[in-house]
């Protein structure tokens, strides 16, 4: 039955005096409404606006441009899915293709869903966002015993602590021999390099934290939290926890990158340290159901709620601002006027609309996820290969075709600043050795640099003398493992065995008025080397000398 007066305006008055014209009103009412519920369910659902109509062929034009060997796309549009599928293949040289259920590895995408693993807990009264940290890990410390008191939950998502770019990432990056807990146990001795709340600059180490937070008020450890309460109830049936997902085989696309100017495959990062900041393995196909449950405000497909509204707001709202400059003129479409980090992801604008984004990199593997909530649009480019450029190539395209701009060519843009880039860093590599005197010898015998080099929060770096070379060795790290080259006066360049590395660094010794060694300092040669390879915030000093 049908309340009278449901559907009326608020100046519609019924004369109750006269009961017979009310009841007759009624049934006109009721029989009015039955019929327009009808016809309205008798219209076909409004399918989602189409993707591009080139797509096919422009996935394939970016792919070739950027030396992509396979691709994950999903689109999302009014909260339905308008492509999950792949392109291209899992593994050079190999026939077998990328499809809709092909896992890669989605890297610092991961932390979206950290966040929203806190907001449920939120929800259920066992976080505060801005609660410190300390009530649920009362072992936990930062340098500053101010910072320690004061850090909150929600500090741990949004880059503002005070840590440098990428500190701590050596104690798990490459993969390391530490766990979890000593991980978190010597950021204490990480120095900051700015105030407390000052100013922006991307870690992975306090997701770590933040793991350990849910770990400690669930009783779940992240991994299992996070399957049973998001990616089970999402639906993303084929995804997994783990970073070591992918090197199980299956359905998984192989990582690839350019090793000394050939793309090819590389190892999987396959390390779970620092699972809660980019652990998660997982296909165009999941990947469309998560953006759809961010899109619809945690609503899920059969009615029942992820997360609430309130928490949907938590999630996209902008707490860090963000330093942006002017674009390059070939992008001039991405200038933006307002970045900042939320909970787990970015938001900027794209002409004029908000954008809520976040991209992901591992070795092999970039991904971007974008989605514009006022148009229902979601997109994700899940890529095995490290071009930034092919997948803000793909993403862009489908941007303008939706937001109805005209057609950019992304591809060529991005061509043109990959050269300038390249021929930027040829200068830099040209200045180094044009300024580098080749004459200079080392202050010392080489087996005077020998011996153990202790870091206050890396730990223990040995350096050998081997059949009269100096071998550097990262203990805690097998990978970092590598010959030391004279460069110049008393700096060497170690060059890493595992050239899939690709973080050569300089080592630069320091000697007291005695002729002992004070202390060594590192960087890394290439301005191109990842920002994860912290060796800049090393401080080595001399332990133990070699026998």
């Amino acid at each position: 039955m049908v309340a009278c007066g449901g559907i009326l305006s608020p100046d519609w008055r019924f004369k109750v005096s006269d009961p017979r014209s009310y009841s007759r009103q009624c049934r006109i009412l009721a029989v009015t409404f039955l019929v327009l519920s009808t016809l309205a369910g008798a219209v076909p659902a409004r399918s989602p606006a189409p993707a591009p109509p080139d797509l096919d062929a422009y996935l394939a034009h970016v792919m070739k441009a950027f030396e992509v060997p396979g691709v994950g796309l999903a689109i999302v549009k009014d909260g339905k899915v308008v492509i999950a599928k792949g392109y291209g293949v899992r593994r050079l040289g190999e026939p077998t293709p990328v499809n809709g259920q092909t896992l890669f590895g989605i890297a610092s995408n991961t932390k979206a869903f950290t966040a929203t693993a806190m907001a449920l807990l939120v929800e259920e009264g066992k976080l505060e966002w801005d609660a410190p940290v300390i009530r649920y890990l009362p072992w936990f410390q930062m340098w500053d015993p101010y910072v320690t008191r004061e850090l909150t939950v929600r500090d741990l998502l949004v880059h503002r602590s005070g840590l440098g770019l990428g500190a701590g990432d050596l104690l798990w990056w490459p993969a390391s021999t530490y766990d979890r807990r000593e991980i978190a146990r010597r950021l204490r001795f990480i120095p900051p390099v700015a105030s407390f709340r000052s100013a922006y600059a991307y870690d992975n180490v306090l997701y770590l934290i933040a793991g350990e937070v849910i770990k400690a008020v669930s009783g779940k450890v992240w991994e299992d939290f996070v399957a049973e309460r998001i990616l089970k109830k999402v639906g993303m049936t084929g995804s997994q926890v783990r970073h070591a997902a992918v090197a199980e085989g299956g359905n998984a696309a192989a990582p690839h990158a350019s090793v000394e100017g050939v793309v090819r495959p590389v190892k999987p990062f396959d390390s779970d340290n620092t699972n809660p900041a980019g652990g998660i393995c997982s296909s165009a196909e999941d990947m469309a159901k998560w953006l759809i449950v961010q899109l619809n405000r945690g609503l899920l497909a059969d009615g029942t709620r992820l997360f609430s509204e309130r928490s949907a707001r938590q999630l996209t709202t902008l707490v860090t601002p963000m330093p942006f400059g002017e674009p390059p003129a070939e992008v001039a479409a991405q200038r933006m006027n307002f970045l900042g980090y939320a909970l787990g992801f970015k938001v900027h604008d794209y002409r004029g609309k908000k954008v809520v984004t976040h991209t992901g990199g591992l070795p092999g593997y970039l991904s971007q996820v974008t989605m514009v909530p006022e148009l229902g649009l979601g997109i994700v480019v899940l890529t095995n290969q490290e071009s930034s450029a092919a997948f803000t190539s793909v993403t862009n395209r489908i941007l303008d075709h939706y937001l109805g701009a005209a057609p950019i060519e992304w591809v060529d843009a991005y061509l043109k600043l990959i050269a300038r880039k390249k021929a930027d860093t040829a200068e830099v590599d040209q200045k180094a050795a044009a300024g580098r005197d080749v004459s200079s010898k080392p202050s010392l015998p080489l087996e005077r640099y020998a011996g153990t080099y202790n870091d206050g929060w890396y730990g223990d770096i040995e350096i050998a003398f081997e059949n009269d070379k100096l071998i550097m060795r990262f203990t805690k790290t097998p990978s970092l493992v590598g010959e030391m080259e004279h460069w110049q006066y008393d700096t060497f360049i170690v060059r890493w065995r595992d050239r899939e590395l690709r973080a050569d660094a300089y080592v630069t010794f320091a000697l007291k008025p005695d002729g002992t060694i004070d202390q060594a300092k590192m960087e890394a040669v290439s301005p191109e080397t990842d920002f994860s390879f912290d060796f800049q915030d090393l401080l080595l000093k001399p332990v133990r000398r070699q026998n």
